[in-house]
């Protein structure tokens, strides 16, 4: 339904368990049916969306509020402005190794 930009970046989100289908996780291969609910976790926000009407082959990103409606909270949608700072002491030169991959997990945590 065009809510991945790839079918493998949508397979990655469903084996990590950030998609699930009316409450339970789902699995690459799930077909969804009309009026069931999916919601994916991208960090920090969780979209939610109503299946409206299914499709038998790739549609144009523009045809996607044909076939799914956006039932995301405008509450959730304000996550994504929410930008995490991170306070380091003055003259401790560069992050090491383990900071940068922390650094870098909790970037992608947010975003």
């Amino acid at each position: 339904m065009r809510i991945f930009k790839t079918r493998n970046d949508a397979a990655d989100a469903c084996k990590s368990g950030k998609v699930s289908v009316n409450g339970t996780d789902a699995k690459p291969s799930r077909e969804v049916k009309i009026g069931e609910t999916v919601i994916v976790q991208r960090a920090p926000v969780a979209y939610t969306y109503k299946v409206i009407a299914l499709i038998d082959q790739r549609q144009s990103a523009k045809n996607v509020p044909l076939f799914l409606e956006n039932l995301t909270s405008p509450e959730e949608l304000e996550k994504k402005h929410v930008v995490p700072f991170i306070q380091r002491e003055s003259g401790t030169g560069r992050p090491t190794k383990k900071e940068r991959r922390d650094l870098d997990e909790l970037y992608e945590q947010c975003f």
